[in-house]
């Protein structure tokens, strides 16, 4: 835990970039959707390479420390092939949420059609798997649009893990003080 502690910053760093990032996907709904991405890919990128740096700074006494360069490492791929290939990034990231919404929803109707016997209130369940059916649906019929609600969603989950991060760098901070572990340089 002092490891940890000792790199609040580092989670504060990664907090306030998801909140910064969030902010403009919402602040300025307007902007196209290819600088949306390549914010994205920026996002993708610094985390990964804060990742990546907190993985190997941390790697003595650590024991996972290789899961979570391995995190750090598929940040720097996502946020490179999103600079390179912005327009087949976009589809891809479109088409993998449609599938996984259908796949997910599928599943969810389908059990909730098995717990009917078993427990009231599955319909709750089986509406939940019709809205991500609905949603995939809508994803593979109007892309454009599409593309943009995901784009806001991606917004939201910056915004709110960035809130998270900065939160948890908080306590570590105080953990950190708590326990007089050093303080980053």
């Amino acid at each position: 835990m002092s490891i940890l502690a000792r790199n609040w910053g580092w989670f504060a760093l990664r907090g306030v970039i998801g909140v910064i990032f969030g902010l403009l996907t919402f602040m300025n709904p307007a902007i196209s959707l290819a600088s949306l991405i390549l914010v994205f890919g920026a996002y993708a990128l610094a985390d990964g390479v804060f990742t990546v740096i907190a993985a190997i700074m941390n790697r003595r006494g650590e024991q996972h420390w290789v899961a979570v360069l391995l995190g750090g490492v598929a940040g720097i791929a996502v946020g490179l092939l999103t600079f390179l290939m912005p327009g087949v990034t976009t589809l891809v990231l479109l088409y993998l949420i449609a599938a996984w919404a259908l796949m997910t929803g599928g599943a969810q109707i389908a059990t909730a059609i098995r717990l009917r016997k078993v427990i009231s209130g599955e319909w709750l369940l089986g509406l939940a798997g019709v809205l991500s059916v609905l949603f995939g649906l809508f994803l593979i019929v109007y892309p454009g649009p599409g593309a943009l609600a995901v784009v806001l969603w991606i917004g939201a989950y910056a915004f709110v893990f960035g809130i998270v991060m900065i939160a948890l760098s908080l306590r570590l901070r105080n953990l950190g003080k708590v326990n007089g572990a050093p303080r980053p340089a």
